[in-house]
């Protein structure tokens, strides 16, 4: 008979290592539950609000990315006190229509879509693939 571990087991999980001012946030899955990548907000921030388009290419810039709308959450459920209570850029462009792109709001947990020209705060990460 196959057993499951018992929920409170510990598993050793190797974290990446962080540079100074880094955050770890945790690990993010695929659909299936399979970890994908450890997330690590990076401490970099621009001095000001940016459009969408400007804010992908400050992340270029920078050497990291935008974060997924999955991993905004996994920000905001487990390191969202370095962020203010404010609308936050994903990287994701909304489906339904190409003039929106979505973002995290971090004061109240809400994901919504604004105008691509919207002055937004910004905030990028970096991932690590799990072995």
């Amino acid at each position: 008979m196959e057993t499951s571990a018992h929920p409170t087991a510990k598993y050793l999980i190797a974290l990446p290592t962080l540079a100074e001012g880094e955050r770890y946030a945790g690990i993010a899955i695929d659909a299936y539950g399979k970890p994908t990548h450890h997330l690590i907000l990076i401490p970099q921030q621009p001095d000001t609000r940016l459009t969408w388009d400007d804010a992908l290419a400050w992340a270029k810039e920078i050497g990291a990315d935008l974060p997924t709308r999955q991993e905004q959450s996994l920000l905001f459920a487990n390191c969202k006190d370095p962020f203010d209570a404010d609308w936050y850029w994903s990287g994701e462009q909304y489906a339904g229509y190409a003039s929106l792109a979505w973002l995290q709001g971090f004061g109240n947990g809400l994901q919504g879509t604004n105008d691509k020209g919207y002055k937004g705060r910004v905030r990028a990460v970096r991932r690590f693939l799990t072995p």
